[in-house]
């Protein structure tokens, strides 16, 4: 099996990327719709299997990113010499959790739901680009709204934020929208640092 010309060039663009590309933005620059940079992408993804490279191509909602297997994650680890990155901690992954079941949402929901100031969380979930500010809100104040990101959907092996686990009906007869003991199930608590094809 061999890729096409234009497989050529989307291989190149997202290769060249190195970060998650909007379908979209790479159909634009290959003349291509969403539905044909879909079906190209697809076709990489089996060619990368077939030639057992260790590379795969990854669906993260509408945008799409060339990684390596995690399993090789180790080696390019210690031969790049990366720090491991450090472990969410719980009240970072039920922000998370908060933000990724009512996004968009605001830090005064979020300390709603949990009771307690969250601003240093939700600064450190936009630092370690797991959440991003999605606008603002026609509220009073104009408070700023967030949301994930595809890296968040990389880390937790996610395509797409329709396979969050559900949770419906879990806690002690919680508030209408108190989403406050949500949990990532089955999250690693440690993000896959070494995936990305950098």
């Amino acid at each position: 099996m061999q890729l096409s010309e234009t497989q050529n060039k989307l291989f190149a663009i997202l290769f060249a990327a190195g970060e998650p590309l909007e379908a979209a933005r790479m159909g634009e620059a290959l003349g291509l719709g969403r539905e044909e940079v879909s079906t190209y992408a697809a076709g990489i993804s089996a060619w990368l299997r077939e030639a057992e490279l260790p590379l795969e191509l990854r669906r993260l909602e509408d945008s799409y990113q060339l990684c390596t297997l995690p399993a090789y994650a180790g080696e390019i680890r210690r031969a790049l010499e990366l720090r491991r990155n450090t472990p969410l901690t719980s009240a970072a992954l039920e922000v998370l959790a908060i933000i990724a079941y009512n996004q968009p949402v605001t830090r005064g929901f979020v300390e709603q739901v949990r009771g307690v100031d969250s601003s240093s969380v939700v600064t450190s979930l936009v630092e370690k680009g797991l959440v991003e500010e999605a606008g603002r809100l026609e509220l009073p104040g104009r408070p700023i709204a967030y949301r994930t990101t595809p890296v968040f959907l990389r880390c937790f092996g996610l395509e797409s934020l329709e396979e969050l686990p559900d949770v419906s009906g879990e806690g002690e007869e919680p508030p209408p929208e108190d989403d406050g003991q949500m949990t990532l199930e089955g999250a690693a608590a440690e993000p896959p640092a070494a995936e990305t094809a950098e």
